[in-house]
């Protein structure tokens, strides 16, 4: 059976290029990083020399890319630090953030009584900034915003510029989870005024179990795991050496195929868009995933105009991979939050929601056979 993968967003294949740097650093460079000798030293500087080649490409310091294991790690850190250490009294997100800042964000409401309110979207999955900006000035408590720049299910895009000018102008802190975005849009930390940002290299075709916090170096931030020296003291533990040598591998191809990669891309998602279309009647397209101006390239969220709650596992059987929601939480047995935010309660009980995500190796012909496989399943229901 040909297998067809539609489920990028959730993670992305390694690129030959990626592990042939990646093995090549397991075989020659096995030495302890926090070693002072020059076995150890030339392993260190693989660390450094990718820390500044990634720090680059996303406009930061090199001292403000602290290597966690993922996006998840990172978004915990943050959250937690800012709360335990900076004296953050109140949290601004809203529900359709990832779960682990939804979930962090709940921890810190539990244990440590931090007020959490929650910016609500509308039905298409768009946040209010005129609201946002109501509630910065509405409090004297040290407030951190945490928002997402793309978000992993629809797609909606959020104007973090805009956001970050807000936060900057109220005495906010303002996190982002850019964990769908970086290495797919072309960013600037500093440029925008971000206090922290979040990285998972999976997302972009590098290794699972490596990604970045990037900590702006004047937040005087304090990391969670303890122990060690390592990663300015923010992150304990021995370095995942080659894990980091193949994120910054990814991120060079990809940031060097930036807007090649993008126009690809869009091209599949709008062919995608225009066969879904042409062959299923009454489909539709969740939050501002359809529209490109507004979503990222990578992900098209379908609301199917039936219920099938099986749909993946079908599709599967047939050589398709899809999510029904984020990876995260597709085992879950009910709908995320995200769908829940912007489905009706009609839509929610008589529709099936499905997303479809891409790189840049996706093919039109996979998206072919996705409909091709849609078309037999819906055959099957009739």
């Amino acid at each position: 059976m040909v297998k067809t993968y539609l489920d990028n967003a959730a993670t992305t294949p390694l690129l030959d290029e990626v592990i042939d740097a990646m093995v090549d650093v397991m075989k020659t460079q096995y030495g302890n990083p926090s070693s002072t000798h020059s076995i150890g030293q030339e392993a260190k500087a693989v660390i450094e020399e990718n820390r500044r080649k990634i720090a680059s490409y996303v406009g930061a310091q090199p001292a403000e890319i602290i290597f966690t294991s993922c996006g998840t790690e990172s978004n915990n850190m943050i959250i937690k630090s800012c709360v335990d250490h900076l004296g953050v009294e109140r949290i601004i997100t809203s529900p359709l953030e990832h779960k682990c800042v939804a979930e962090t964000c709940l921890e810190m409401k539990k244990l440590r009584g931090t007020e959490l309110v929650y910016l609500r979207p509308n039905n298409k999955g768009d946040l209010d900034l005129d609201k946002l900006e109501e509630l910065l000035k509405a409090s004297d408590k040290k407030t951190l915003v945490t928002l997402m720049h793309a978000n992993n299910e629809i797609g909606n895009l959020l104007d973090i510029d805009r956001v970050a000018k807000m936060c900057k102008e109220n005495g906010a802190l303002f996190h982002s989870d850019t964990v769908q975005t970086v290495a797919h849009l072309l960013l600037d930390f500093n440029k925008i005024g971000l206090d922290f940002a979040s990285c998972s290299a999976h997302k972009f075709h590098g290794p699972k179990g490596v990604g970045f916090a990037y900590i702006r170096k004047s937040s005087g931030l304090k990391g969670l795991i303890t122990g060690g020296p390592q990663e300015r003291s923010l992150r304990a533990g021995t370095e995942n050496i080659c894990g980091i040598a193949g994120m910054g591998k990814a991120m060079d191809i990809c940031m060097k195929h930036l807007d090649d990669y993008a126009e690809y891309m869009q091209e599949v998602k709008a062919y995608a868009v225009d066969r879904l279309i042409s062959n299923i009647p009454g489909v539709k397209f969740n939050g501002r995933s359809a529209e490109p101006e507004k979503s990222l390239f990578t992900v098209l969220s379908v609301l199917l105009p039936f219920k099938n709650p099986l749909i993946g596992l079908q599709l599967d059987m047939r050589g398709v991979a899809v999510s029904q929601g984020s990876a995260c939480s597709s085992g879950a047995g009910k709908p995320s939050m995200v769908m829940m935010s912007v489905l009706s309660d009609d839509e929610m009980e008589n529709s099936t929601p499905l997303r479809v995500s891409f790189s840049h190796r996706t093919t039109k012909e996979e998206v072919d056979q996705l409909i091709k496989a849609l078309g037999e399943i819906i055959a099957e229901q009739q």
